[in-house]
């Protein structure tokens, strides 16, 4: 195993720099500790497992031994006469050639049998453990050399079912203990098996790059194309390509730009994010969700509907950040990587691809700002750029100035904030856009609001002349404030209606291209669609919606089929027994948000 180089915690200028440090990972909105991000491991030693023994020892091995009778042989390693013969054990040899070991030599006899033969053909001689020039075991037993495993570290689990540390286990715990210190030595953890499980772990049906290599050919000869890149790692011989510029229509009409990177560019990336989330996942903070291990959007929409119904919120910040991705800063970028890493090799790395370009018609671009959206490693770099940005910032923010209560949720660059006053919201909104424009960045004027929200938001509207209160949305979903039917204050979740109309549009444009197919195969392609579709808007009091887009879906599918032909006879009455066996019926995919929260967190510290 490769040493660690670590260095101390160097001087910086940047903003904000190290001097935020964390003591603990915050969960958001609430105050709770979610706990270490990555749960350190045991140091294990490999081959120091024990089988413990059990029940009676057997009663010929009590006779074996050792005592002083007369009856003992004067012959080194020579037990007691047997009715049979003596054995002759073989030990080690000894460095010394103390009494008990085999001495071998031109004028010494091998060990010999009672007919004068030798016992080595029989027994071979196993050589000492640790010795540089003693055989393998496969070359004492006449055996020929294993393949793939007798050069690997084993990291799987041993006789004592657990697992042995990995190689990132030593960079996560050195990353938990100092905040401050940074690496000087990660490429070595770059190797050819992390390269070959990135490539093994791609989309194979995602879109070639500008090198028209996918993943089936890149397949073909895996081997030679993992050790072959693995060797330009090394040697610095590796050259990041364009990305390929794409575009996809988004909800509201417009296009968004994707980049799609090269298939070895996506493979080190790949490779990269892994090693650099073992440190990262130990400094990004808890209220912190987006494209991050083990979090997803359902568990930052959980924290947000926890939050504002736990705490005394009545005033909520829906921020946007204009264009964050092609927006980003290249310079700061950097120093904020520099901030824990200092393996030059990796920081190269990073720069090749900022640096690459894109392709269009044929045409390269320079970019001299932003990530592409779509690469492997910008999730990676857009968390990093916010954490430094904003998390570190607001976290102070919330420790030194809020008067009142203060909840925090980021699920990449769109984030909500809650206040418990209304000055503190406002000074907040000040000082963030103050933030922003020193890093290059701005909040999007028509997406950032400030509403008054919350369990008391009902009432206090009322009493100046208001009607209900506000609504936002947050990851697909409306916000809106309810009471349940117990008198207690919940945040009801609704799927955005135009996100909902969008859906509808893609299922009947594909029904018309698949109405001839037989109604079998389209029943199964829609009861795919459809679920993966509740999977994620499943939630409980958004039952009215999901009601509406399964009977829409089944409208199109009605439509769809009368326009086979002239004469086709499809009713309703038959699209009801089609809807009940091929559409899936409506009901909840996630239970409530504070019974998930409360068992995500459930025996782990809390902190104020």
């Amino acid at each position: 195993m490769k040493e660690l180089y670590i260095e101390g915690l160097a001087i910086h200028d940047g903003p904000e720099s190290c001097g935020c440090i964390r003591k603990g990972a915050v969960e958001a909105l609430t105050g709770v500790d979610t706990g270490r991000a990555i749960e350190p491991r045991k140091h294990q030693i490999p081959g120091a497992d024990a089988v413990p023994a059990s029940g009676r020892p057997h009663v010929p091995a009590r006779k074996r031994e050792r005592r002083e009778d007369p009856a003992r042989s004067k012959t080194p390693s020579m037990y007691g006469v047997s009715k049979r013969e003596n054995r002759e054990i073989p030990t080690s040899p000894d460095a010394d050639g103390a009494v008990g070991t085999r001495r071998e030599g031109p004028g010494c006899k091998p060990p010999t049998n009672d007919e004068g033969k030798s016992h080595r053909s029989i027994v071979p001689t196993k050589p000492p453990n640790k010795v540089a020039t003693a055989a393998t075991a496969e070359e004492v037993a006449g055996r020929g050399l294993t393949k793939e495993n007798a050069s690997k570290r084993n990291t799987h689990r041993t006789q004592s079912r657990t697992r042995v540390p990995s190689e990132l286990a030593g960079v996560r715990e050195a990353a938990k203990r100092n905040k401050g210190e940074k690496f000087t030595a990660l490429l070595h953890h770059i190797t050819a098996e992390r390269l070959r499980n990135a490539y093994l772990k791609l989309n194979q049906q995602a879109a070639a790059g500008i090198d028209d290599v996918t993943w089936e050919q890149y397949r073909t000869n895996l081997e030679e194309n993992v050790q072959g890149l693995h060797r330009r790692l090394q040697k610095g011989a590796y050259r990041a390509k364009p990305s390929r510029r794409a575009f996809i229509a988004k909800t509201d009409g417009q296009k968004r730009a994707l980049g799609i990177a090269a298939l070895e560019d996506k493979i080190v990336q790949r490779a990269v994010v892994e090693v650099l989330n073992a440190i990262y996942e130990g400094d990004f903070l808890g209220f912190s969700y987006g494209f991050r291990p083990g979090r997803g959007q359902h568990d930052a929409l959980d924290a947000l509907a926890t939050g504002i119904g736990r705490k005394k919120v009545s005033f909520v910040l829906d921020a946007d950040i204009r264009g964050f991705f092609d927006t980003i800063d290249h310079g700061w970028l950097i120093k904020f990587i520099e901030h824990r890493i200092a393996d030059k090799r990796v920081v190269r790395l990073i720069c090749k691809w900022l640096s690459a370009g894109v392709m269009e018609d044929q045409k390269w671009t320079e970019c001299k700002e932003g990530v592409p959206q779509g690469a492997t490693i910008s999730p990676l770099l857009a968390n990093l750029y916010l954490h430094y940005v904003l998390d570190l910032w607001a976290q102070r923010w919330r420790k030194r100035q809020a008067r009142g209560e203060m909840i925090l949720v980021r699920y990449a660059d769109d984030f909500v904030v809650g206040f418990q006053h209304r000055t503190d919201a406002e000074q907040f909104l000040r000082e963030l856009r103050q933030r922003m424009q020193q890093f290059a960045l701005e909040l999007h004027p028509g997406k950032t609001r400030l509403i008054e929200f919350g369990r008391f938001a009902a009432q206090n509207r009322k009493r100046v002349g208001l009607g209900a209160p506000e609504t936002f949305s947050f990851l697909g979903f409306v916000h809106i404030c309810r009471v349940h039917r117990s008198g207690k204050f919940r945040v009801q979740r609704q799927t955005i209606q135009k996100r909902m109309s969008a859906k509808l549009r893609e299922i009947k444009v594909e029904l018309l291209h698949r109405r001839h197919q037989p109604i079998p195969e389209q029943g199964r392609w829609l009861e795919q669609v459809v679920r993966g579709y509740f999977a994620y808007h499943g939630v409980p009091g958004n039952e009215k919606r999901l009601r509406t887009f399964r009977d829409q879906v089944t409208r199109l599918w009605l439509r769809a089929l009368q326009r086979r032909g002239q004469r086709d006879a499809t009713t309703w009455k038959r699209m009801h027994r089609l809807q009940s066996r091929w559409i899936p019926s409506v009901r909840w995919y996630h239970p409530w948000p504070e019974e998930r929260f409360d068992a995500r967190i459930q025996g782990k510290n809390r902190m104020q």
